[in-house]
């Protein structure tokens, strides 16, 4: 079941060129930028305040007794650790970002799908080829 789910994304164009192109993660070896060191603090920061901030905060409304300290206080903190993880990516760079999702979806393909992923990328690669020499 999951090889077949692994192989219907592995057609799709983002999943194509990321396997064509293999995706790596060469473009962290370039020297940190100050708002990069940043942004990765926030979104660091960002997991620190989300859950467990949310965990705790419902079992002091429990040990309190004071249910709305949960209901009220859980979804802000959570909303406000969403906030700081977006402006933490956006400050660490898209194109950082984007690198990394690329890499992690060939790694997770090729984990699945062995060598069988060659043989998808380049059969549809032939198909890319052949749909343009028709039109």
């Amino acid at each position: 079941m999951i090889k077949r789910i692994a192989r219907y994304f592995a057609r799709k164009k983002y999943c194509q060129a990321v396997i064509i192109t293999q995706a790596d993660l060469t473009i962290f070896q370039e020297k940190p930028t100050f708002p990069m060191v940043m942004g990765i603090l926030m979104i660091v920061f960002s997991y620190i305040i989300g859950l467990p901030a949310v965990f705790f905060l419902t079992m002091f409304a429990v040990w309190t007794k004071k249910p709305l300290v949960g209901i009220i206080g859980g979804p802000l903190i959570y909303a406000i650790s969403t906030v700081v993880f977006v402006i933490g990516i956006r400050m660490a760079g898209l194109k950082h970002i984007k690198a990394l999702f690329a890499w992690a979806t060939r790694a997770a393909l090729e984990k699945i799908l062995g060598d069988e992923i060659k043989g998808i990328a380049f059969l549809s690669q032939e198909d890319a080829v052949a749909s343009e020499v028709e039109n």
